[in-house]
């Protein structure tokens, strides 16, 4: 593929003056007219995965452009200097292909590499440049900031690593890193939207010491001691932002393992900017009861669900919503993952004596309205809850449990007394997350009786339906996920219900009086949100248990 041969003669006679003055992409829209080639948005373009990663990585650096298809005979590229007769004559000699070029912007071209593989490859080439540092924390200095180059004389290829691996992360909106060890080899993984992903290639094992060495450095632990388990922290600034990062490490028969659980209290995601119930994608019915309650003079607001489910997110945003300056909100958490501007938040120290009891008692001494108890996980902390929810307080607090009835047994195995939990409780909600379906490669699906009788979903449900599955697309690492949103059940605290739990009646029957009062189960709302083409029916029965027919 060559330009027509005025293509250099026409773009020299842009006046300097003239380029300045033109946007880029006007710029680039002009020589693309010059070529007689298409200008493509690449923000519309459905980009092959399977062509971007059969092209070596170091083409994707020195001449910056995108491999959008291969249908066997060309290779349709995008790049945003068409006139570099060189690129294209030494692709086509590489790629045994003739190419179809389309031009784009080059903003747009670096911004789909950073969603891509191929830019993971291209970032551990220049990883030199990214700016990391490690923020200690100095009690007679104050806040110290040391550069990573400090702490080590060399720069050598594993702090390279650890420090690409977590920049990396960052970029793959992951909230954790995994670094897991086997018999031959090191694998290092990204948990993203919940699920784990490999971050890179298997790293010998021989250099597994020396990566978790590098990680306890960062973190302040004993590099010495490979026998227990141990539990750190530390803090990054990466190009001005902090984010905080909890390391936990542990013995296995093959060595250590280690996770890295990333906190980004400055989080990039704009929807969590104005955090609030809309944007966690609860049904409108749940966010009613649940602003109900919130709003309520006293009691308790108790949600639960296991690691992950984003309980301390909903409670957030609760609090985001009702936070006025008329109201004194303290919260008391482990960590504290988000900063509420008006709020005042403690973070839990147990290693210097700060538990959820003993700080939940001081906080009572400050005359708060609104108290939020980051998790209740012993029958102190409990207690110490209830009583402040029945002394005037409304409490918000998290405990781990399946679902809305198993948390009254959970509290009452906590030698709670029933009468004190039921009148102090307002109302309990279950939740989970589920993924949801790419935008981006949304497409059209069906499924047969067979899988949904499986699922105990009636086929008649679906009737009339449109229902969706993502295809895997650039966007989307190719999962054809991108995102979570939240599914729930709220149990409100009615006389009924509240004597069925003083009596100690089974959960079945508190259960059963509980839907007879209106309330959606977790997996009804499941099934509503796979319905409504937001989700897939593989996402949903791997969240909810499918022993419920729907009908």
């Amino acid at each position: 593929m060559t330009p027509p041969q005025n293509s250099k003669d026409a773009l020299i006679n842009l006046s300097p003056n003239e380029g300045d003055l033109l946007s880029e992409e006007k710029n680039v829209r002009r020589i693309a007219e010059m070529l007689g080639l298409p200008f493509v948005d690449l923000k519309e373009l459905n980009i092959e995965t399977e062509t971007l990663s059969s092209i070596p990585s170091e083409l994707f650096s020195r001449y910056l452009f995108i491999p959008v298809s291969d249908d066997g005979e060309k290779v349709t590229i995008v790049t945003a200097d068409p006139t570099n007769v060189k690129m294209l004559d030494d692709l086509e000699t590489y790629l045994k292909k003739p190419l179809n070029v389309l031009v784009g912007l080059k903003s747009q071209i670096q911004d789909v590499l950073k969603k891509t593989e191929a830019d993971q490859r291209v970032l551990e080439e220049v990883s030199e440049d990214l700016k990391l540092q490690i923020v200690r924390e100095d009690s007679e200095e104050g806040e110290e900031v040391v550069s990573l180059e400090k702490l080590s004389s060399d720069t050598s290829p594993i702090v390279k690593l650890v420090d690409f691996t977590v920049y990396n992360a960052l970029q793959k909106r992951a909230s954790d890193i995994h670094v897991e060890t086997g018999d031959i080899d090191v694998q290092i993984k990204y948990r993203v939207d919940g699920v784990l992903y490999p971050a890179l290639e298997p790293i010998d094992k021989r250099f597994h010491s020396t990566i978790i060495s590098r990680i306890k450095v960062m973190a302040e632990l004993d590099i010495a001691e490979k026998r227990i388990p141990q539990d750190g922290r530390f803090k990054l600034k990466i190009r001005g932002k902090t984010v905080d990062f909890r390391v936990s490490i542990i013995p296995t028969i093959n060595g250590e393992d280690c996770v890295i659980r990333i906190l980004d209290k400055e989080s990039t995601s704009e929807e969590f900017k104005s955090l609030n119930l809309n944007v966690l994608g609860f049904e409108q019915e749940v966010m009613k009861k649940l602003r109900k309650h919130a709003s309520e003079p006293y009691g308790m607001l108790l949600v639960t669900g296991p690691t992950g489910s984003g309980k301390t997110t909903t409670l957030y945003a609760i609090l985001s919503e009702i936070q006025s300056p008329d109201f004194k909100m303290i919260t008391i958490e482990d960590p504290v993952e988000y900063q509420l501007r008006g709020v005042t938040q403690i973070p839990v120290n147990e290693k210097k004596g700060l538990t959820f009891a003993r700080g939940l008692r001081s906080i009572l001494r400050h005359d708060p309205d609104k108290i939020m108890v980051g998790e209740i996980r012993d029958e102190e902390t409990a207690n110490i809850a209830i009583q402040s929810a029945l002394t005037g307080h409304l409490v918000f607090t998290t405990v781990h449990a399946n679902n809305v009835v198993d948390v009254l047994g959970r509290f009452l195995n906590m030698n709670v007394e029933p009468y004190n939990f039921v009148s102090a409780l307002n109302c309990v909600m279950a939740q989970r997350l589920v993924r949801k379906i790419c935008p981006a490669c949304k497409t059209p699906t069906t499924y047969s009786e067979d899988v949904l009788k499986e699922s105990n979903i009636d086929p008649t449900l679906i009737k009339g339906k449109e229902l969706y599955e993502g295809k895997g697309c650039v966007e989307c690492n190719g999962t054809g996920y991108r995102g979570r949103m939240a599914i729930a059940e709220v149990l409100e605290l009615s006389d009924k219900i509240r004597e069925l739990i003083i009596a100690k009646r089974p959960g079945s029957e508190i259960k059963k009086a509980a839907r007879e009062e209106g309330m959606v189960s977790l997996r009804q709302c499941a099934v509503r949100t796979f319905l409504s083409g937001a989700t897939t029916l593989k996402e949903i029965n791997k969240v909810t248990f499918t022993d419920e027919m729907m009908k």
